[in-house]
């Protein structure tokens, strides 16, 4: 990693800000930190940041809901820190736009090791800008434009994605009318992250689907196939953007 790769720190404890800012930046990272609401946002006017990470416990507005309001405006990687063990808060992370998390108490090397990864999966798909960044997939009356993540409606609309939302929506894209085991999703959406598993998948989808369900019948343009994954239904093309 590259310190042109900038971290916004979002927790209301100093001393964690302090240690993680510290901690990142050998290993090339710039380095913000804000602790509640109003502060994240400043940062994110004043900075690019690359990716967030998200205390769940926060003065005010908590983690989760600044999760879901940067997810309508940005598709910046977010990985929470809670400070609980159970899976219901993880899946609930996912379920609002997180794209990892990590418990409290953590190793910093780990969080280390995850921040890497996210950020590589998301380069991983910006790097495709050569190959489909001059085109529009159309599926259905959507359009998604690849090069900046954007998802339009039928409506016009602009609807908002995370990047594991993406993701899978690409995958479904690059293999229309092809079943999907939950694993290959799992692979496809998530990449190699500790604790995804069917059922972040399925709520992933879930997600996916709502987001969908905009237009007629955008929701059953992903079909279940029960005990053997998900099938993606429409017929895609690719135009030529504008």
């Amino acid at each position: 990693m590259t310190s042109k790769f900038q971290v916004l720190i979002v927790d209301d404890d100093e001393d964690i800000n302090r240690l993680l800012a510290d901690y990142l930046v050998p290993y090339g990272f710039v380095t913000h930190v804000a602790c509640d609401a109003d502060s994240m946002r400043r940062q994110l006017e004043r900075h690019s940041i690359d990716l967030i990470v998200m205390d769940v416990m926060l003065p005010g507005t908590d983690g989760l809901s600044l999760t879901r309001e940067v997810r309508q405006h940005s598709p910046i990687p977010v990985i929470m820190l809670t400070a609980r063990a159970d899976h219901f808060d993880r899946v609930l992370g996912l379920e609002n736009g997180a794209d990892d998390y990590v418990t409290k108490p953590f190793e910093p090397r780990e969080l280390v090791a995850r921040i890497q990864s996210v950020l590589r999966r998301a380069n991983a798909h910006n790097s495709t800008k050569g190959r489909d960044g001059s085109h529009v997939i159309c599926f259905n009356g959507w359009k998604l434009n690849p090069e900046n993540h954007s998802l339009h409606a039928p409506s016009g609309i602009t609807v908002a994605l995370s990047n594991a939302e993406f993701r899978l929506l690409c995958s479904f894209l690059h293999t229309p009318r092809r079943l999907l085991s939950r694993d290959q999703l799992i692979e496809l959406a998530h990449g190699h992250v500790a604790g995804a598993g069917e059922r972040s998948i399925d709520l992933l989808v879930s997600r996916l689907r709502q987001k969908l369900a905009g237009s007629p019948d955008g929701a059953d343009m992903i079909k279940t196939i029960r005990g053997r994954g998900y099938l993606f239904t429409a017929p895609v093309e690719r135009s030529q953007t504008a």
